[in-house]
């Protein structure tokens, strides 16, 4: 099967409000989602997904769009295709 892969750069009020746990939870929650999410030092966040389906992979952008978290708030959230390793799972890394 061809994985879908992403790479995301997330601004707005994404760091200090729980988007980072947000963005694993959601990817446990639509499943067959795997990959990491970190902060920058810029105030953005950063994330690689990959999904076994497009319509898995649109369902997680457009959740991330909204803000993953109550207190979340995206301004831009920049898409591009990426090829990064294989993940098995959806971690916070550091």
């Amino acid at each position: 099967m061809n994985m879908q892969k992403v790479k995301m750069i997330a601004q707005g009020r994404v760091q200090g409000v729980g988007f980072r746990w947000g963005v694993c939870s959601l990817a446990l929650e639509i499943g067959g989602i795997t990959g990491r999410v970190w902060n920058n030092d810029d105030g953005t966040v950063g994330i690689l997904a990959q999904a076994e389906s497009s319509s898995q992979m649109a369902k997680f952008i457009q959740e991330i769009r909204k803000g993953p978290t109550p207190f979340a708030h995206v301004t831009y959230l920049d898409v591009t295709l990426a090829n990064f390793e294989n993940y098995k799972d959806f971690k916070i890394s550091n």
